[in-house]
């Protein structure tokens, strides 16, 4: 790390991370009082209010308006002190984890929210473990402080002991519940006080000299001042101080505590992130390192959005920059197909506002909007050939055949598929035997969105059948052999929108009556989504 030379100034101050939680720990609120602070929003959305002022400024698809969970991951940019903060939100919901984990490629750290109340929930731990998989340094976020909660001590057992990481308190909150009053900042000694009576104003500070500084004693009610000596002395005495290199390397999470619905905590957080928080990283192709400073402008594409004006049917690729200085209008080299590529609109998002990015550096999030030509793992560079690693595709868990209602619109619903396939919503394989087309996702709600999302966006009302079978794996292995398997095994052969070839099975006898009669040929339930 120390011989690296210094970042241009503009790509030392991005910051680039993704927030996860388990649903319902308070994500959405999170991300808004962000974009509160950062000014790219008036007013907070008001996410608990009824009727249209529910709609959160980043869930801007339909379902989620309806169900209030964000199901796709948008990215917004803002400034807040000297930093670019680029937030790239994740689905909440476990069935999209396959989007998160996409997602969590493209950025740099991970803030993990926690409800107060109920500690590590499953999701969390999901979450947690795609960060293990790549360092991710991450930082905590308890949430709900508010509500009657856990034991602080408890809390943060639990994270030790479920996640296996170090956890250093950057505050330690006062009182609980109904008494709740805010929280000391033990990185820089100083008291911080929540204002109830307005949620979107941010806490008063009160600078003190330590601990047994009197001034203390006219903020904090005497019961609760003593339990926070008492508590903290403890804290330091148990639990590790912050260090910068340990969070960097992943071993490490710094906690906050506080109530993002009255807006407390979430400032302390924010500059946690800027101060503490990587600068962009070198990222891995498989022919070399990328660092970010250098000279030449790369990234790649770690998502693709369909239909998010649904007035133009456009789809908008997501590229994390991961080098150089962009300018609108620059021709890029699209790697998988080779062709030049002009990217006159390219796109930076304000909650749900985009606007046009005259120019972008490395770290940040970039919209481009795209007829079809950039799928999920393609890289843009200024002529040299890289392929980035680490942006799998999964197997789906769960498959389904469809059709639509209406026989005479099989072929429209063969484009709508295909662009959801493209788009990393869904897998979708076309048998060699047979018509229609099988669907494979990871959980059950998706098959719900698909249908709405089919429906609102092409008109197609669909019905989703049961399928004989149950999973699905890429083949792999020297042409002949590949065919000799397809050639004896037609019933069980597919292939993905890429042309790939994929066996679709019904017990894991199939999978093992592979692995014994056929030399050559590998069955995985991963593929590497480089273009």
């Amino acid at each position: 790390m120390t011989n690296r030379p210094a970042l241009p100034p503009e790509i030392a101050r991005r910051r680039t991370f993704a927030i996860i939680s388990h649903p319902d720990a308070g994500k959405t609120t999170l991300t808004e009082k962000f974009l509160l602070f950062g000014g790219a929003i008036q007013m907070a959305g008001q996410v608990r209010a009824k009727g249209e002022a529910r709609r959160t400024r980043s869930d801007f698809m339909k379902m989620e308006q309806d169900r209030g969970i964000s199901v796709s991951a948008s990215a917004m940019s803002f400034e807040y002190r000297e930093f670019r903060y680029n937030l790239v939100d994740t689905p909440g919901h476990s069935d999209f984890s396959e989007d998160t984990y996409r997602t969590l490629t493209a950025v740099d750290a991970a803030i993990m929210v926690i409800d107060g109340a109920k500690g590590v929930e499953s999701q969390t731990r999901k979450l947690f473990e795609v960060c293990r998989l790549r360092d991710l340094p991450i930082l905590t976020f308890c949430n709900k402080m508010d509500r009657e909660s856990r034991d602080t001590f408890e809390i943060i057992d639990e994270i030790q002991e479920n996640l296996a990481i170090d956890v250093a308190p950057a505050s330690w909150p006062i009182g609980v519940g109904r008494d709740f009053i805010g929280a000391y900042d033990l990185i820089h000694d100083r008291l911080d006080i929540m204002d109830r009576a307005d949620r979107n104003k941010v806490a008063e500070t009160v600078a003190i000299s330590g601990l047994d500084d009197p001034k203390l004693e006219e903020h904090v009610p005497a019961d609760l001042l003593e339990k926070l000596r008492e508590e903290v002395e403890m804290a330091r005495e148990l639990l590790p101080a912050f260090d910068r290199q340990s969070f960097l390397e992943g071993h490490m999470t710094p906690i906050w505590f506080g109530s993002a619905i009255n807006s407390f905590g979430v400032k302390e957080l924010m500059d946690g992130i800027g101060e503490y928080g990587p600068e962009p990283l070198v990222q891995k192709a498989t022919e070399r390192d990328v660092a970010p400073e250098e000279k030449k402008v790369t990234g790649f594409v770690f998502k693709v959005q369909a239909n998010m004006d649904p007035k133009h049917r456009d789809r908008v690729a997501f590229v994390r920059l991961v080098s150089g200085h962009f300018q609108r209008g620059m021709k890029l080299t699209h790697v998988r197909t080779k062709k030049p590529m002009s990217v006159s609109n390219p796109v930076l998002f304000l909650a749900a506002d985009r606007e046009l990015a005259e120019e972008a550096w490395g770290g940040d999030i970039m919209g481009i909007p795209n007829h079809g030509q950039l799928r999920i793992g393609d890289a843009l560079t200024e002529g040299e050939v890289l392929h980035f690693t680490g942006i799998p595709s999964f197997a789906p868990e769960l498959l389904q055949s469809v059709r639509a209602t209406d026989p005479m619109k099989g072929k429209h619903l063969e484009k709508a598929l295909m662009q959801f396939a493209e788009e990393g919503a869904a897998k979708v394989f076309k048998p060699a035997i047979g018509s229609g087309f099988i669907v494979g996702v990871v959980g059950a709600l998706q098959f719900e969105v698909l249908a709405s999302r089919i429906e609102l966006e092409y008109g197609i009302p669909v019905r989703f059948e049961a399928s004989q079978f149950t999973s699905a794996r890429w083949v792999q292995g020297d042409k002949a052999a590949v065919e000799k398997l397809v050639n004896a095994n037609k019933q069980h052969i597919s292939y993905d929108h890429d042309g790939d070839v994929v066996f679709l099975t019904r017990l894991q006898w199939d999978i093992d009556r592979v692995a014994r009669d056929y030399e050559g040929v590998t069955l995985s339930a991963t593929k590497e989504m480089m273009q």
